[in-house]
């Protein structure tokens, strides 16, 4: 079976970065993917993303050396099904907060005898290889999302779970649900002592912790950190970031003095 490379960069404690694909664009995702990133995720929890488009846009990443992640629109044993047989090497599922839920995503995702997940799909094996049935259990990357005040209080036995590879926190949500402004990097010791707390039960049960970020600085200073599953904006906010960059250096005012200094042609 095809390596998982990203599985295996969080399981020798190194960082794995990558990006959120909500445009539905297969072209930006296979561009993208040659970019260099460890990861792309498809969004299709936020994203106009169904299981048809998914499927093409996994086959546009498989042309590059990304590991194709999905984050699915709820914790449902059928989204799940559907993503990984479509050739999805991991899942981020959004808005875990007990350890039931937690058991049932993992069950979800392993084959018999460690999970119930259905034998079934092509396109799984077309991208993983022949043997994609005997080693994903061990392959296919489990992440888990923290981003409510719920799931906070219940990190510990959350993650404590068998088979949790990662967590991940969802800035925006885990903001709103303590009661402050929706942010990527919100400046507030409510969502500090949160961070904190789920950052610990990562460590205390050998799982990445891992978090979106607004920008390259900010990965870095949080990979700095010991973050480990880093994701960078999104394709549509590098896509506009990059374009409102070189627009205001066309608009940008040119000063008199260097004016002056151009030489005469």
């Amino acid at each position: 079976m095809r390596p998982n490379t990203t599985k295996r960069l969080l399981k020798d404690g190194k960082p794995a970065v990558g990006t959120w694909l909500n445009l539905g664009s297969p072209l930006a995702a296979e561009w993208l993917g040659h970019v260099g990133w460890d990861w792309l995720n498809i969004d299709q929890e936020h994203g106009a993303i169904d299981a048809s488009l998914t499927q093409s846009l996994l086959q546009a990443i498989s042309t590059t050396d990304a590991t194709p992640l999905v984050r699915v629109p709820w914790a449902d044993p059928q989204a799940i099904k559907r993503a990984l047989d479509a050739g999805a090497y991991g899942l981020f599922i959004p808005t875990v907060e007990s350890r039931d839920q937690a058991e049932m995503c993992v069950q979800a995702m392993k084959y018999p005898p460690l999970g119930k997940r259905g034998l079934g799909g092509s396109r799984r094996q077309l991208y993983g290889g022949a043997d994609y049935v005997e080693h994903a259990n061990d392959e296919i990357l489990v992440i888990l999302m923290i981003e409510t005040a719920e799931g906070v209080k219940n990190a510990r036995e959350i993650l404590a779970v068998e088979g949790v590879d990662a967590c991940f926190v969802g800035p925006n949500d885990l903001s709103a649900s303590l009661g402050l402004k929706p942010s990527l990097n919100p400046d507030d010791t409510r969502y500090d002592e949160a961070l904190t707390t789920i950052f610990d039960a990562c460590k205390q049960n050998g799982v990445a912790p891992g978090l979106h970020t607004p920008s390259g600085e900010a990965a870095t200073r949080r990979i700095e950190q010991g973050w480990q599953l880093i994701a960078v904006s999104g394709d549509g906010g590098l896509m506009a970031a990059a374009a409102q960059r070189e627009l205001q250096a066309i608009r940008r005012p040119v000063e008199p003095e260097a004016i002056a200094a151009q030489p005469a042609y």
